[in-house]
């Protein structure tokens, strides 16, 4: 794994369809990428797998899996991201033998039961928002949900998602999530790539801020 992706999620984490967009986006200097690959034969899952490997570690950038944890286990991925339904079918210990990471999409108090009894790296929340990109079965959470879901979580990464545009941004991360998982913003915007560099230029504002000191220099107490 590289250096860029050893520090684990980034605040800015797109959601891509396939490889060619993970080859378009990273070298603009994403630092957390899932490719989320739907109705493709295992073999192509595979290979853009690998495809996006190869980019993801040459600019340092974490990828993230959906979906398909065998084919991300073989390929040597170090996080996989599932949803409610595939986590009940997933070979969870399997996963975790292979020393991949594991993200999980919640909706409801229920689903944050089933995602916190897998032991996983972080966990999703959303639509937070509205989202035009497809229909949802879940109304939109709001930030309340997301200061719920901290309070419940502790210390673990929370990811929040839908809806979420720049100007939105700020909300999101105050009311507790550590990462902006975003689709629509940028897949619908007249330049894609564009979009992408407004929110490097805010997520590199944001990462001093999320920075957090776990030691303590000589002669200092905790507060």
């Amino acid at each position: 794994m590289s250096d860029g992706a050893a520090s684990g999620l980034d605040v800015f984490y797109p959601i891509v369809p396939d490889a060619g967009w993970v080859a378009r986006l990273v070298p603009l200097g994403v630092r957390t990428v899932q490719l989320r690959v739907k109705g493709a034969a295992p073999d192509d899952v595979r290979r853009q797998i690998v495809e996006s490997l190869a980019v993801t570690r040459r600019h340092g950038c974490q990828l993230i899996v959906n979906d398909y944890w065998r084919e991300a286990i073989g390929a040597g991925a170090e996080y996989v991201h599932l949803g409610q339904e595939d986590l009940a079918a997933a070979d969870v210990a399997a996963i975790k033998a292979a020393g991949v990471r594991l993200g999980v999409s919640t909706h409801s108090e229920d689903e944050l039961k089933v995602a916190l009894a897998a032991g996983p790296a972080y966990v999703a929340l959303g639509p937070i928002y509205e989202t035009r990109l497809k229909a949802m079965a879940w109304a939109p959470q709001g930030l309340g949900r997301l200061v719920q879901w901290r309070a419940r979580i502790g210390d673990l990464p929370l990811v929040a998602i839908g809806g979420i545009t720049p100007e939105r941004a700020n909300d999101i991360l105050a009311a507790g999530a550590q990462s902006v998982a975003v689709i629509t913003d940028f897949m619908t915007a007249p330049e894609p790539e564009q979009r992408v560099g407004v929110w490097l230029d805010w997520a590199a504002a944001q990462r001093p801020r999320r920075a957090v000191r776990t030691t303590l220099q000589p002669g200092e107490t905790k507060a």
